[in-house]
């Protein structure tokens, strides 16, 4: 028979939340989740800010604590006893309770195949029984620890562009590959050389992983310092960076040679853009807020 769980949930300020999830570790609950209160409306408030931009604080102002609990816990009991341990009295609270079930196969359902401009197919290991259609190239790919699985609008962006733009032989580099998905769809639709850098050395495992299970060659490297310039240069990283990497990243592209910049929002296209007066950036594609910037370099 599958197991029941509960779970104790309640608000409290964002200098209290490490002593009251300690609080309820020790007084019972098999684990504790914090998360913004205020998520999904004006009030939500991002966690880590852009590098190089500092944080206007550490934590949400109201967070909301999700306590895990077994089927035998009393809830009201696991909060009194946490109260006593910080001293301060439980709070309101909401219960919430639901069955054991496959976490593997729930984890899966999450993530379908995903087709981006009739020419690709990201599909996860879990769906390669599916068939694919004529002049349609798969890049096999699970979810893991380097971001990048097609789903996120700024991924199909840079996907979307690789399929209409990529005609084969060119020099690519993927500049903030996180898990290589645009470096391995750049080398699956054709282009004679792809380099991927990333600074998080996970990502560049990940990447050479991810390569390897597609049938292609990644080139990585820490630093960008070591590629020669390139017919295409994507980078799908976020605003502030791509402002303070632009000397870098148009280095990197070759006259001729085009710059595909995602990662911003559509409100600081002309902020991004304005740092590349070499490339003659347009947006290409807008989705859900994010926009996707790409252009050809002059010289």
């Amino acid at each position: 028979m599958m197991a029941t769980w509960r779970e104790l949930i309640f608000l409290v300020p964002a200098p209290r939340v490490e002593a009251w999830s300690d609080a309820l570790l020790e007084a019972g609950a098999l684990s504790v989740q914090a998360e913004d209160a205020d998520a999904d409306s004006p009030d939500e408030q991002a966690l880590f800010g852009e590098p190089g931009m500092p944080v206007i604080q550490a934590g949400w102002q109201r967070t909301r604590l999700k306590a895990l609990l077994g089927e035998a816990a009393d809830p009201q009991d696991i909060l009194a006893q946490a109260g006593l341990l910080v001293g301060e009295d439980p709070p309101a609270f909401t219960r919430s309770s639901f069955e054991d079930q496959d976490w593997v196969l729930a984890s899966q359902a999450q993530f379908e195949p995903i087709a981006i401009a009739d020419r690709l197919l990201i599909t996860p290991t879990w769906h390669l029984d599916e068939p694919v259609a004529p002049g349609v190239v798969r890049l096999i790919l699970d979810p893991g620890l380097a971001f990048g699985t097609g789903s996120h609008p700024t991924t199909r962006m840079c996907l979307g562009w690789l399929a209409r733009e990529i005609k084969g032989g060119e020099r690519v580099i993927d500049y903030g590959c996180g898990s290589g998905i645009l470096a391995i769809a750049a080398a699956l639709l054709g282009a004679g050389e792809v380099a991927g850098t990333d600074i998080d050395p996970q990502a560049l495992t990940s990447t050479l992983d991810n390569a390897l299970a597609n049938g292609v060659v990644v080139h990585t490297q820490q630093t960008s310092s070591v590629f020669e310039a390139a017919d295409v240069v994507l980078a799908n990283i976020l605003a502030n960076p791509l402002k303070v990497l632009a000397p870098a990243l148009s280095v990197l592209v070759r006259p001729g040679g085009r710059l595909v910049l995602a990662g911003l929002l559509e409100r600081q296209v002309d902020e991004v853009a304005a740092c590349y007066p070499d490339i003659d950036l347009r947006v290409v594609e807008v989705i859900e807020g994010w926009a996707c910037l790409a252009g050809r370099r002059s010289r």
